[in-house]
């Protein structure tokens, strides 16, 4: 059985649910002791969770007011697991914070507020239940986002829930959209060079019951099997 490690956050139990319900066993990780060039040697695959903001100096801009920062270290710690990962081509699944994460270890930016640089026509903040619906998003044809939600797909959009603020701005190298809001925002990145690297901006961990999107699971374990 495919061993995903995920590094430590508030609310693991979802995270945890929705890997083990897809087949794979869970490892989470200290800080304090197990180093990303281990991790990326002893494990199947990475998951990375929701949290704070990543620390808007590391891709050369001030922070915004807003600016609600993650568990000291958990920044570095998780930019190295990703390019470690991408090096080692480990399958790797971001997940809010994570997509943001990802694509700063990339070299990419993020949009720091939503509200204040985009505008409010969406809903991305939408606190009121896991599980409530906030938006839909519209999905590349042919992504890999594509080909895991095809059949749950009405053409191709979907419904998912929402709570951040921040989202991909400049893409890092190698990364390409596959997911976006109706407003614009980049709601899901993927590396087609790899074997299995998407990052999505909504937290489909939070159906692990119902399984609305476990084939997002499924395909990260799937992949860290072969």
């Amino acid at each position: 059985m495919p061993i995903i490690a995920i590094p430590p956050c508030e609310k693991l139990r979802d995270y945890e649910e929705s890997i083990r319900r897809s087949g794979a066993d869970v490892r989470v990780l200290d800080r304090a002791v197990d180093r990303p060039e281990d991790v990326i040697r002893s494990v199947d695959g990475l998951l990375l969770a929701g949290g704070g903001d990543v620390l808007p100096s590391i891709y050369g801009e001030a922070a915004h007011p807003t600016f609600s920062g993650a568990e000291p270290g958990r920044d570095d710690y998780e930019l190295e697991l990703v390019r470690r990962a991408l090096e080692a081509d480990l399958p790797l699944l971001a997940i809010c914070r994570g997509i943001q994460v990802l694509n700063v270890a990339r070299g990419g930016s993020l949009v720091q507020d939503i509200p204040d640089e985009i505008g409010s026509t969406v809903n991305h903040a939408h606190r009121e239940s896991p599980v409530t619906i906030a938006h839909e998003i519209w999905i590349s044809e042919g992504s890999l986002l594509d080909r895991l939600m095809h059949e749950r797909l009405e053409g191709d959009s979907c419904l998912v829930n929402s709570r951040h603020h921040q989202a991909p701005k400049k893409l890092g190298a190698g990364l390409a959209v596959c997911a976006t809001a109706p407003d614009g925002v980049i709601e899901a990145i993927e590396d087609p060079s790899r074997r299995f690297c998407l990052g999505v901006q909504w937290h489909p961990e939070n159906f692990y019951r119902t399984g609305e999107f476990r084939e997002i699971f499924e395909g990260l374990v799937e992949a860290a099997t072969k």
